[in-house]
């Protein structure tokens, strides 16, 4: 009873945010790791990539992680959304008067907004290239695995496709700068000895994230 006691008590909506934010920075660098691999010379880039996505599709343990990573995203997206709308509700009109911006940065106001646009993105990416890929009907490459990469390459030699996916990396990229921090404070790792460590460790990953993510429609398109 008293351990049921401790992880209820535990387990608060913030935490909880905070751990699923945590997941989802992990699952960030694997995707940008696997998708490198859309750089490499075409031939190669596409049995490479095509083999890349077969083993996560048919690989049980990649699939339980998968659906914890789904469930991840849901309960980020709606604690987030719902904490914002407390805070906002507890601050009244006050709210709007404040000078939160003397203290704060803008995106660290603008985390609802931020991880919105996001998510908006996520929906837009699953129904363009998960839901295909994982119902469609696709052609395969010359092993005989379902062709993702020829998939990707003809979405991102589409200039706006491109530029509603570099504005989707930004907004995720300002949200972790953020983000990334905060969570580390919200599940208690807060102390003066170590905090300008986790904020320079912070600072990077969104840097590297961002450029990262950023590099592979850019250099696709330009390369089509």
């Amino acid at each position: 009873m008293k351990l049921v006691w401790f992880i209820k008590n535990s387990i608060t909506r913030k935490n909880l945010m905070a751990l699923t934010g945590l997941f989802l920075c992990f699952f960030l660098i694997i995707h940008l790791l696997g998708n490198f691999q859309l750089l490499l010379p075409k031939e190669e880039a596409q049995l490479q990539y095509n083999l890349y996505s077969d083993f996560l599709s048919n690989n049980i343990l990649v699939k339980v992680i998968s659906y914890l990573l789904y469930a991840s995203i849901l309960v980020h997206t709606i604690d987030s959304i719902y904490l914002s709308i407390k805070a906002k509700k507890a601050k009244g009109s006050s709210y709007a008067r404040d000078k939160r911006n003397r203290a704060s940065k803008w995106y660290s106001r603008q985390m609802m907004l931020l991880g919105t646009i996001v998510f908006a993105f996520l929906v837009i990416h699953f129904k363009d290239f998960w839901f295909p890929y994982k119902f469609g009907s696709i052609n395969s490459d010359a092993n005989g695995n379902r062709d993702l990469y020829s998939l990707v390459v003809i979405s991102f030699q589409e200039l706006w496709y491109v530029i509603l996916y570099a504005v989707a990396i930004l907004a995720l990229g300002f949200h972790l700068l953020h983000g990334f921090f905060s969570a580390f404070r919200t599940i208690g790792l807060y102390n003066p000895r170590y905090n300008r460590i986790i904020k320079m460790i912070g600072v990077f990953f969104s840097a590297a994230i961002t450029l990262g993510y950023f590099v592979i429609p850019f250099y696709i398109y330009l390369n089509a």
